[in-house]
């Protein structure tokens, strides 16, 4: 039951990497939360004290969840870029299907939408949103996202994230995060594994960093180009050698973008966004 003036936010995949922490700011700040997930990369280990948990996939919002909330954040899809060529179905499935359910649900209870895009939309001078099947997706739902808007008057904010890492980040290489991977390797001892040619430029943000951007898009965000993540880009290879140990050249696969654009002028100037945590502070004190 909601406390009297409560406001209630809905978080799609809240028993992820990035939902759990952003959960557990929500409850922090007041609002009572539920969450929808399908545990398909959640874990019931990231459970949050004070939020209701509904496992579900997003097509299904409206059964899950029959309450009015103020707020939706749409983390819950298929976030892998790679990998989505072998699982285009489930892509669509997610990404497109579960999407419009959510988009469908936000216009029914008249509720605030921040949809959690993806950087791959700008990657490679643009070309990256046509890439992969997860890449397209995500820069489709972008666009959906606005015609939503624009049909139906819906109040929406779309961020993009850089590569998130820090606590809660899994490490095995079908879902894993880069970093999360390279941390379970290194306590293993084993190879740092990295796609050729290795090159290939990424910025990585701290999870504390998105929530913080996440919650203030949340309360005054409005349209698109809510860039979220840090500046400072490093190779592949960069970032191996912060982890110190072997490193084991893979074959190159297919969607593997060269570089990115960071533009965070909307997230910096509105919201007085500026990410605080570094990479290497994060991998030093982890590996230590």
């Amino acid at each position: 039951m909601l406390e009297e003036k409560q406001k209630l936010a809905v978080v799609t995949g809240g028993a992820g990497f990035i939902g759990s922490h952003l959960c557990e700011r929500l409850v922090h700040e007041g609002y009572a939360v539920i969450s929808l997930d399908n545990y398909s990369t959640g874990s019931k280990e990231n459970h949050v004290a004070g939020v209701e948990y509904q496992e579900g996939h997003t097509r299904d919002i409206a059964k899950h969840i029959t309450e009015t909330p103020v707020i939706v954040f749409h983390l819950g899809e298929y976030a892998r870029v790679e990998q989505s060529f072998e699982d285009v179905e489930r892509v669509l499935d997610s990404n497109v299907l579960g999407t419009l359910a959510v988009l469908e649900y936000v216009r029914k209870h008249k509720a605030k939408l921040v949809y959690a895009g993806s950087s791959t939309k700008f990657a490679d001078g643009g070309i990256g949103k046509d890439q992969s099947p997860y890449a397209w997706t995500k820069a489709s739902n972008t666009n959906l996202v606005q015609r939503y808007g624009d049909w139906f008057g819906i109040d929406y904010a779309i961020t993009y994230f850089y590569n998130v890492f820090g606590p809660r980040e899994r490490g095995d290489i079908e879902t894993g995060t880069l970093i999360g991977i390279f941390l379970d390797k290194s306590k293993q001892g084993e190879k740092l594994t990295v796609r050729r040619p290795g090159t290939q430029h990424r910025n990585f943000t701290h999870v504390y960093d998105i929530v913080e951007g996440l919650y203030l898009v949340g309360l005054q965000g409005s349209g698109d180009e809510y860039g979220l993540g840090n500046p400072k880009a490093y190779t592949i290879l960069e970032v191996a050698e912060l982890f110190g140990g072997e490193v084991e050249m893979l074959e190159e696969r297919p969607g593997n973008r060269m570089s990115s654009e960071v533009d965070i002028r909307r997230a910096s100037l509105e919201l007085g966004w500026t990410p605080k945590y570094q990479l290497e502070d994060y991998i030093k004190d982890a590996i230590q």
